[in-house]
C-alpha cells in the first residue's frame, strides 16, 4: 500500500516551493484547528495536515518521498552496507566499536542535552505567558512581557540550532536527529505565529502557535523514547 498523496493533503502542487507549502500548510491549520473546527472529523483532518507537513516541509524528506512516489528505489545505507560486508570486517568493527561509542556520548554531551535546555525553556513557558496575558491581551505591559517572551525563544532557539549543527550525528541516532530537526522548525513556525499574535491581537494565531509548540513537544518526547536505550 502506498503512501498518502501529501501534496493533495495541503492542497499544493508537487513543484510547490517551500515557502508556498508552508503558507499552505498554516491555511490549512487555521481551517481545522480544533478550536475552530471541533467535529471528530476536523482533528482526523489535523492529523493529515501534521503528517504530510512534517515530511514536506523538510527538503531532505520531501525529496526522498519524491523519488519513493516516482518509484525510484532508495540507495542501501551505510548500515545495510556494514550488514552485508559484516563477516568481513568483523575483526576492524570490534576495534572501533570503542570509537563508536564515544562518538554518541560525546554527541548526547554535546548536542543533546544542550539542545534539549534550550527547547524546554521555550516550550515549559508557553503556558504561562499566556494565563499571564489572558488577563487582558489589550494591556500594553503584558503584552509588553509577552513580547519579551518571543525575543527570548528566538535567542533559544538560535542556540538549539546551533547545538544541532555543531557535530554531525553518529549513523545510529540519525532517527533522534531527524525528529530534533523537525521538532526545531516546528518551533521556528510556532514562535512565528506568536509573533503575529503579537501584532494583530488575532486569535487564530495563538492557536496555530500552541498547535505547532504542542507538535514540537511531540517530537521533542518521540527523541527521548528513541535515545532512552543509550542515556
Amino acid at each position: 500500500m502506498g503512501e498518502p498523496n501529501y501534496y493533495q493533503t495541503l492542497g499544493v502542487d508537487s513543484a510547490a516551493t517551500q515557502a508556498e507549502v508552508k503558507r499552505a500548510y498554516r491555511e490549512r491549520v487555521k481551517e481545522f484547528h480544533p478550536d475552530r473546527n471541533p467535529d471528530i472529523q476536523a482533528r482526523e483532518e489535523m492529523v493529515r495536515i501534521n503528517a504530510a507537513y512534517e515530511v514536506l516541509g523538510d527538503r531532505q524528506a520531501r525529496q526522498s518521498y519524491d523519488r519513493r512516489q516516482g518509484g525510484c528505489r532508495n540507495p542501501p545505507s551505510a548500515g545495510d552496507l556494514g550488514v552485508r560486508h559484516g563477516s568481513a570486517r568483523q575483526r576492524s568493527s570490534r576495534q572501533t566499536a570503542t570509537t563508536a561509542d564515544e562518538r554518541i556520548q560525546r554527541w548526547l554531551t554535546q548536542v543533546y542535552h544542550p539542545l534539549n535546555l534550550e527547547l524546554d525553556r521555550i516550550l515549559d513557558a508557553l503556558d504561562e505567558q499566556i494565563d499571564e496575558l489572558s488577563a487582558d491581551p489589550f494591556d500594553d505591559e503584558l503584552m509588553g512581557n509577552f513580547v519579551d517572551y518571543i525575543g527570548a525563544c528566538r535567542v533559544f532557539l538560535q542556540r538549539a540550532q546551533a547545538a544541532f549543527e555543531s557535530q554531525r550525528n553518529p549513523s545510529v541516532l540519525a532517527g533522534v536527529a531527524a525528529d530534533l530537526y523537525h521538532c526545531l522548525n516546528q518551533v521556528g513556525d510556532g514562535i512565528e505565529e506568536l509573533e503575529y499574535f503579537s501584532l494583530n491581537y488575532d486569535d487564530h494565531h495563538l492557536h496555530v502557535g500552541q498547535e505547532l509548540f504542542r507538535i514540537a513537544r511531540g517530537l521533542q518526547l518521540d527523541a527521548l523514547d528513541r535515545i532512552q536505550p543509550l542515556i
